[in-house]
């Protein structure tokens, strides 16, 4: 079974941290290895601090998976990548990403894991590279990229609610043929596809949609919005709510390094 999952949040952006449960809910271990990798940001440092804040909490092992200052070597790199669950992407830049990966073979080793079962992921950059194209401004000015690693058929727009532009940009780009037909992800959602098909939909924020967009017979483009389930916060005990304060107070150092989660 081979799956990966569309972020429109998670631990960087939201303080719910229901994305994150919800994937982590869709891992195949139930303590499952879950691997950061931020090299969409530049590996930054903050970056992958908020990410071990958020889920050092949590009942799974996480680990962050630096390129810019590189340990492992190509065997170790492989048997890393493959014992992971889950692969969690941080948002940045797309172009730099995809480039990165494939100087150090990452996007060779990432296909293998998911063929093998590990479960993909990511917020913003870290939702388009699955893709075989998808909308972004890793250039400054919104624009379309017509490159990913193809795990997923046709585009990825993420932030389609969040930016001004993003969705005239999107619909322009699928209606032109600049980009196939694909998957607009507003902000709060989550979109899990399973070998390939859309499997579930769910979202944090009540009014936020997941969309299908491809052209019309007009020579524009339409879009599709699709439910999602609601996602409900969990009752907070008294341990955790102490680890919350905790999270919370980790999270506020973090204020003046903040990551980057555009995509760009």
């Amino acid at each position: 079974m081979r799956r990966l999952a569309l972020l429109g949040g998670g631990f960087s952006t939201d303080d719910d941290g229901l994305l994150d449960d919800w994937v982590l809910g869709h891992a195949r271990a139930s303590r499952p290895k879950v691997c950061f990798v931020p090299t969409a940001s530049g590996d930054a440092p903050a970056y992958q601090d908020q990410f071990l804040s958020a889920f050092q909490s949590r009942d799974c092992e996480p680990s962050v998976l630096s390129l810019f200052r590189r340990e492992l070597g190509d065997e170790a790199l492989r048997t890393f990548l493959l014992s992971q669950d889950v692969v969690y992407v941080g948002g940045g830049n797309t172009a730099n990403l995809l480039a990165v990966w494939r100087a150090h073979g990452v996007d060779r080793l990432l296909c293998e894991a998911f063929h093998r079962g590990t479960l993909l992921c990511g917020i913003s950059a870290g939702s388009n590279c699955w893709a075989e194209g998808s909308h972004t401004d890793s250039f400054g000015p919104l624009t379309s990229l017509p490159d990913g690693l193809g795990l997923l058929s046709g585009s990825v727009c993420p932030h389609y609610d969040g930016e001004p532009g993003r969705r005239p940009s999107y619909q322009a780009a699928v209606a032109t043929g600049a980009l196939p037909p694909g998957w607009a992800v507003e902000d709060g959602v989550g979109a899990l596809f399973t070998d390939g098909s859309l499997s579930e939909s769910v979202t944090r924020a009540p009014r936020a949609h997941l969309y299908r967009v491809e052209p019309d017979e007009e020579g524009g483009a339409k879009e599709l919005a699709l439910s999602c389930r609601l996602l409900q916060s969990r009752p907070v005990d008294g341990i955790e709510k102490a680890a919350q304060v905790v999270r919370g107070q980790a999270e506020w150092s973090l204020l003046a390094h903040p990551a980057v989660d555009h995509d760009g």
